[in-house]
């Protein structure tokens, strides 16, 4: 079977869970993972074959992207910030709305000397890993209830040469809370979808990735933003920041509870126009 034939019946089977678009850029990205080549490379070389070893591959990589499994986890692997991270079910996949959160810091800290850095809910580690690589005068932490989650992290800190350390550490527990240090600066995007929206979401999220990462609940749905903004007002330094990725339906509630406590806020909208970020800061 050639590359091109194997593309053409991929996009078909994959239109019946996808738009045109998307499983046209499915497709593509498996076929540079499988083929090692280039879209263009492939477009002049269409009577490129599979080896008996890559179609076997394919078609398992297919089978799975049939059952709704999305493309990273098949592969373990996601790009975030232009770097390469492993990814697998025990952690989410990173989302380009991230991205533009490490923008805004970095945007505000860039000239700045040493930092100390603390994300939580850190995942696959691709914030505090994304922040080392960019800042590196900074000391980065990341913490997570998820051992398994840890583990990926650190496995990418090691492939990517960044210097994090990673704690397992449950924060919504201030017993644990409590013994950790002062940060100039805390980022998270923490959980903070409502069970209730779960019968919203597309199945790709829901069967695969890690439910103790997406949902909150019902009856408090900004339960970590309310935890962040008591700790940041015993481990922020003067001067520091929190930035956080915001759940757009309760950016208002978030914002309202951050200035009760004394925050000076801003909040930033997303490519999408959502108002998806808010960064916290406390008078000096």
């Amino acid at each position: 079977m050639t590359v091109f034939e194997a593309i053409s019946d991929t996009e078909q089977q994959l239109q019946g869970i996808y738009d045109a678009a998307e499983a046209a850029a499915i497709t593509d990205w498996l076929a540079e993972a499988m083929t090692h080549t280039r879209k263009t490379e492939r477009q002049l070389r269409q009577e490129l074959e599979l080896s008996v070893a890559q179609a076997e591959q394919w078609e398992a990589a297919v089978a799975r992207l049939l059952q709704h499994e999305p493309l990273q986890y098949v592969l373990n692997e996601a790009w975030f910030y232009g770097l390469k991270f492993y990814v697998d079910k025990n952690v989410l996949i990173p989302r380009p709305e991230t991205e533009e959160l490490l923008d805004w810091i970095i945007e505000n800290h860039s000239q700045s000397g040493p930092l100390h850095i603390l994300d939580i809910g850190t995942g696959s580690g691709c914030i505090p890993i994304s922040l080392k690589k960019t800042l590196p005068q900074a000391q980065v932490r990341g913490i997570d209830i998820s051992a398994a989650a840890l583990g990926i992290a650190t496995r990418n800190a090691t492939a990517l040469h960044a210097d994090v350390d990673f704690s397992v550490i449950d924060f919504l527990d201030t017993g644990s809370t409590a013994s950790l240090p002062v940060f100039d600066i805390i980022v998270s995007n923490p959980p903070y979808i409502p069970q209730l929206h779960a019968r919203d979401m597309d199945a790709n999220v829901l069967r695969y990735e890690p439910a103790t990462a997406l949902f909150v609940p019902d009856d408090d749905p900004i339960v970590f933003y309310k935890a962040i903004a008591h700790f940041g007002k015993e481990h922020l330094n003067s001067n520091g920041s929190i930035y956080l990725e915001l759940y757009d339906v309760y950016h208002t509630e978030v914002n309202d509870f951050y200035t009760a406590l004394g925050y000076q806020t801003v909040i930033l909208q997303d490519m999408q126009g959502k108002q998806r970020m808010l960064k916290a800061s406390l008078p000096s």
